[in-house]
């Protein structure tokens, strides 16, 4: 079944963080390629990592690829090429750990913002001084790539910018792949500062965008976006934030509570979330309650543990 079909009956369960699961069984993911590294130095690893999410419940695994760019990779002396090989091996190793889990599931190939790249905390702003069009040049390459790669949906996540988004819409086209559009915001807005209801309007006459939503943001943010994203593209709504804690650069470590939990999953559902997960922080036991959550409110097929 197409995700797009199933999004129709009823919502689905999306993966947790990769990173902090990758952190969790003792790999550094502390360079500028993060756990894009990993796709060419320990693919074993990534393909645990989805394999667990999928145990614990997740019906979409979102592929290691944040982060894996043909310019982050060329400043680490990996070529063209190879890139072309890692991008499309990130998909395998998703489809892979699914291959197991006795019952549907869809892979999401990763294509994060142009910040993510440049790894100086940029992709929490936007507005890079890039134009639409130098932007647009930048994501498709690599959404190429990925397409070729047999994904179910592409997901354009935590987008800071609607000047990025409108970048990236236009970048999938043709493609032959659906796509969901995700942005990461404060409160009503972008992280950019944008008005998120116009952010989101972008994506309402988008054939290829089969949701639209918001990831890696503080989960008390989530349901007001969610409402908002619905009412104004009439599509199925996204929604993954991360934990609720904040980073420390200088400390380089997390600081404050976690606040994600699965009973603000009814809300989120309520308001018209259809692909409903987590983000950085939210791991294995989080997606379990996550899934559990929806089974036992009806919107779900109570999932077959592995």
């Amino acid at each position: 079944m197409r995700l797009a079909d199933a999004l129709a009956q009823r919502p689905v369960v999306l993966d947790g963080g990769l990173a902090n699961q990758l952190e969790a069984a003792g790999h550094d993911l502390s360079d500028d390629l993060w756990s894009a590294r990993l796709l060419a130095d320990e693919p074993a690893a990534i393909e645990g990592a989805h394999r667990a999410y999928y145990e614990a419940g997740a019906e979409v695994a979102i592929t290691a690829s944040y982060q894996a760019t043909y310019e982050g990779y060329a400043r680490h002396g990996i070529d063209a090429g190879r890139t072309r090989e890692l991008l499309r091996l990130g998909v395998a190793l998703a489809r892979r750990a699914g291959s197991t889990a006795g019952r549907e599931v869809w892979v999401a190939a990763s294509a994060g913002p142009y910040g993510a790249m440049l790894a100086d905390g940029s992709e929490y702003r936007g507005r890079y001084g890039l134009s639409v069009d130098e932007l647009e040049r930048f994501h498709r390459p690599r959404l190429e790539t990925l397409a070729e790669a047999g994904p179910d949906v592409l997901a354009l996540e935590t987008v800071p910018d609607a000047d990025e988004a409108r970048a990236l819409l236009r970048a999938v086209r043709g493609l032959g792949v659906p796509a969901w559009l995700s942005y990461s915001v404060v409160g009503t807005r972008t992280r950019a500062g944008q008005p998120l209801d116009e952010a989101f309007a972008l994506a309402a006459d988008a054939d290829e965008v089969i949701a639209v939503g918001v990831n890696c943001c503080d989960p008390r943010d989530a349901e007001t976006a969610v409402g908002l994203a619905a009412r104004v593209t009439g599509k199925p709504v996204v929604v993954y934030p991360n934990s609720g804690e904040e980073w420390d650069a200088a400390a380089r470590g997390w600081r404050g509570p976690a606040r994600f939990s699965a009973g603000q999953v009814a809300g989120w559902r309520e308001a018209g979330a259809r692909l409903i997960g987590g983000c950085c922080r939210v791991g294995p036991a989080a997606i379990a309650e996550v899934a559990d959550e929806l089974a036992a409110g009806g919107s779900a097929s109570r999932n077959t543990r592995l």
